[in-house]
């Protein structure tokens, strides 16, 4: 978009042209031609071969997500390709509308009127158009279901080319029974699909799953009625962004912009830390921009931004977690105790985890986090609840005396924090609750670095290492790096083989520092600093906890 600014104050009225930029979005649809975007190609690919075939399906994903920015992509797609395409919105229809459901099915039909008026609807024929506005007055009376039923159908039949009807944010109607009656009508018309003319897809996007969903007449009856979407098709697209996806987008950004940056390496740290969800990388992204720095540092500056803001994303997952007490259990369970469970898609907390796309699942049928940050943010809300604590009040009383330069002294942080956990958790006769330090020991240690790197760093967990007996953490402070491995005491032997993967580590890392914390029950084992441990150049401290 072109503007042109006169100077009134010269004479000559001098024209300065000037060229709006695109931007990082991170509020309300994308658009191409305003906004870096990643290319969706291939999703919209697979999305138009469902719609070939007639599929009715639903696109369930998490909060900002681009489930939106998705249905707007299909839709020029479809429209390309020779389809007619009605997408429409639940997300602003008020509670009187579904006083009824003969209240409700008219606001459809008002909301595929309002599509015509504004254009939004491309190749729709004449007969087909009239019928549409002439069916439904500003006033929205009712209309009976079995009137939108016919309507639905003369639609498609008297159209000139296939029909899609996409509906965004359809779950905004689940607390309604005329959802029910709406996803009826859908079902049947598709079950007499060779006798009756109806919609050649139908697709439905929202954050619940609808084919699951049960819904109540009036609040206060018990009974529930099960949804009738049980004719969706499964929609198994991956919608995170991935490594080469963020790249493009980054490519873009870099030609116009000039900042002489590694777009490759850049893409791959913001996947790293974002798992591809699409909010968090334009989040991320946006931040770095504003800073002008796309540097590792700006990176992790960026971060630590985000981790201590308050955003719509951040907002709905806590309230989500403190709205489910199994999801709230499953989470704690698994970032503190380093307890194992095995994905269970018929598990409540798991298919809340899921549907909120808080966690990520693998085909070996094991879970973690969605990513990076939003697993820290999890933990700081977890660790919130504890600021009172001993071992925290430690950590926030000597904080000062760790700060080395820019860094950490992270040998006298161990050594101190040896000294608190025993001071607090052994007994008088030096024996130590074996199952209350296999369930919280790594938990007192965070809690005992959060008041320390408050504000100034962050840490967050390897996934790849977490289990029962190991968990990798990595603290960045200031742009130092380090990483520590916490594990529980099993032996010497034991103990010689986590140094040795913890060198590993170090190596794939690029660090030539790593600290080990060992949780020890033995009652004859001393607790504090071992002596350093050297291995190709490489240094490793431990404490034995």
């Amino acid at each position: 978009m072109i503007f042109f600014f006169i100077n009134l104050q010269s004479k000559s009225h001098t024209l300065y042209a000037s060229t709006r930029m695109k931007r990082f979005n991170i509020t309300g649809t994308c658009r191409p031609n305003e906004h870096y975007m990643v290319d969706i190609t291939e999703r919209l690919e697979i999305i138009k071969k469902m719609v070939a075939k007639g599929d009715y399906f639903c696109i369930n994903r998490g909060r900002q997500y681009g489930k939106t920015t998705t249905l707007n992509a299909i839709k020029s797609t479809l429209e390309n390709e020779n389809y007619t395409v009605f997408s429409l919105s639940f997300e602003d229809l008020g509670q009187g509308l579904f006083c009824s459901d003969e209240k409700f099915c008219a606001a459809v039909l008002w909301l595929m009127k309002d599509a015509i008026e504004n254009g939004d609807v491309c190749g729709l024929s004449d007969k087909s158009r009239d019928l549409i506005l002439n069916s439904v007055d500003d006033s929205i009376s009712p209309v009976e279901t079995v009137i939108l039923s016919s309507i639905f159908s003369k639609v498609c039949k008297f159209n000139d080319k296939p029909v899609v009807l996409a509906i965004d944010e359809i779950d905004k109607a689940s607390d309604n029974s005329s959802l029910i009656v709406l996803l009826s009508i859908l079902r049947k018309l598709f079950l007499d699909r060779q006798n009756k003319a109806t919609f050649q897809s139908v697709i439905l996007a929202g954050v619940y799953d609808i084919k699951n969903l049960k819904l109540k007449i009036r609040p206060e009856e018990q009974h529930q009625y099960n949804s009738p979407w049980n004719i969706a098709a499964p929609f198994n697209v991956d919608m995170s962004l991935s490594a080469e996806g963020i790249k493009g987008m980054l490519d873009e950004y870099e030609a116009d912009h000039r900042k002489g940056m590694n777009t490759g390496e850049v893409a791959t740290w913001i996947r790293d830390y974002t798992g591809g969800y699409p909010f968090l990388v334009s989040r991320l992204c946006l931040q770095m921009d504003e800073q002008n720095d796309w540097s590792h540092e700006g990176l992790l500056n960026a971060v630590k931004v985000i981790l201590n803001e308050r955003n719509t994303l951040f907002d709905d997952m806590i309230k989500q977690i403190e709205k489910f007490p199994d999801l709230k259990s499953l989470l704690r369970d698994y970032l503190f105790s380093g307890e194992k469970k095995k994905y269970n898609p018929d598990n409540k907390a798991f298919q809340l985890a899921e549907q909120f796309n808080i966690i990520c699942t693998s085909h070996l049928g094991t879970f973690s986090i969605a990513c990076r940050i939003m697993e820290t943010r999890i933990y700081e809300y977890f660790m919130a609840e504890e600021n009172e604590s001993e071992i925290y009040a430690a950590g926030s009383i000597e904080k000062t005396q760790f700060i080395k330069g820019t860094g950490l002294d992270m040998p006298l942080l161990l050594q101190k924090f040896s000294e608190h956990f025993n001071e607090i958790f052994r007994t008088k006769d030096g024996t130590m609750d074996a199952k209350f330090v296999e369930k919280h020991g790594r938990k007192q240690f965070q809690l005992y670095i959060r008041p320390i790197i408050n504000g100034v760093g962050h840490y967050y967990v390897e996934a790849e290492t977490r289990d029962e007996t190991r968990t990798d953490l990595i603290i960045n402070y200031n742009n130092h790096e380090y990483i520590i491995e916490l594990k529980i005491w099993r032996g010497d032997s034991y103990n010689t083989k986590g140094e040795n993967q913890l060198f590993e580590y170090l190596k794939l890392k690029n660090q030539k520092e790593g600290y080990l914390v060992s949780f020890c029950f033995n009652k004859g084992k001393t607790p504090g600093l071992l002596p350093s441990v050297e291995q190709d150049g490489s240094i490793l401290v431990e404490v034995i906890v």
